[in-house]
């Protein structure tokens, strides 16, 4: 997958610049691609699947890397920043079923039907809508993941990114697509990223031909949500942000680790502002991470202050206590 997300960049960016040559020159795994055996949340490193690509950017091995948007931590190191965020593929989490249970969905499947996710946010809502499941973890890539599903009995069905099945071509897997009334998704899920070196004004200019301006207002709030909670893999944090009519609207939630107890809420704000020539000392302002330079930055602020200002008041209502706990129960696990 990550393969395959990397060549749709390229192909993008051989387009807008046909004479310029892109070489794929580098495939490495990660930590996160290599323990897995410990399901994410338990491994607690925020960095798991960028730290060695980031590297090599920084050796100036890479010019740019590409990865899921979701995988990317709130704050970057210094000396680096996402220089694009691609339109966004689906952000919805996907149902994929065993072979037997074809047809059904999850509200279907027989009591005690054991399904597979290594997400704690998935998790901690699915067992409250579907409380006669029972959630396990399972790790690997997609292949992997599809593989324990068809050829052994110890999955019922397991939950995917949607955007991550449709991108390796496999979209007829998806059994039952989650709406927000089931699951409320990842932070940056579905979106793609180019991070690059931030002083390197050449590659920056480049890239950010790239950005989807409303999937970078929408990616921006979410991201901003999550970074004033604190949240991270270790807990459970899920957004769903629409972007209609000039007004960005962004629902928020964070959930104990059953899923009993859960704070839920949505926040608007206007994001239509004239694009101003912001050459000079603002010209490279980050918003949690992104810089967006076509895109206008009175957007972009007020996009980011929207997050903040719903994780504020899920703060206020007692979300600091709900996460506390789920990462105790966590790391107790």
């Amino acid at each position: 997958l990550a393969r395959i997300q990397t060549d749709s960049v390229v192909t993008m960016l051989r387009e807008l610049y046909p004479d310029l040559r892109f070489e794929i020159a580098v495939a490495m795994s990660t930590t996160g691609d290599k323990i897995l055996d410990t399901a994410l949340s338990k491994i607690g490193e925020k960095s798991l699947f960028t730290k060695e690509l980031e590297n090599a950017l920084e050796r100036n091995e890479v010019d740019l890397v590409v990865h899921s948007l979701k995988d990317l931590p709130t704050s970057l190191p210094p000396g680096f920043t996402i220089g694009a965020v691609c339109k966004r593929e689906s952000p919805l989490d996907a149902v994929v079923l065993h072979p037997k249970n074809c047809g059904k969905s999850l509200s279907l499947l027989p009591e005690k039907s054991v399904i597979g996710t290594s997400s704690l946010r998935r998790a901690a809502q699915l067992k409250k809508k579907f409380p006669h499941l029972e959630f396990r973890d399972i790790r690997g890539n997609l292949n992997t993941r599809l593989k324990k599903l068809d050829e052994k009995e110890d999955f019922s069905a397991i939950i995917l990114a949607a955007a991550g099945l449709k991108r390796m071509g496999w979209e007829n897997r998806i059994g039952q697509l989650l709406g927000p009334e089931d699951c409320l998704y990842a932070v940056g899920q579905g979106a793609l990223a180019v991070e690059v070196r931030a002083k390197d004004q050449e590659i920056l200019n480049m890239v950010s031909a790239l950005h989807d301006a409303d999937t970078v207002l929408c990616c921006i709030a979410e991201r901003a949500f999550m970074k004033h909670l604190e949240g991270g893999c270790s807990v459970p944090v899920a957004v769903n942000s629409l972007l209609k009519d000039g007004q960005l609207y962004l629902t928020g939630a964070v959930y104990s680790l059953d899923g009993s107890d859960s704070l839920k809420e949505t926040m608007q704000t206007g994001v239509s502002f004239p694009h101003q020539n912001e050459d000079g000392p603002n010209d490279d302002v980050q918003h949690v991470g992104i810089t967006a330079k076509n895109v206008p930055g009175q957007a972009q602020e007020a996009a980011e202050n929207l997050g903040v200002e719903l994780a504020s008041l899920l703060l206020s209502k007692g979300a600091k206590h709900i996460l506390s706990v789920a990462r105790q129960l966590n790391d107790a696990r």
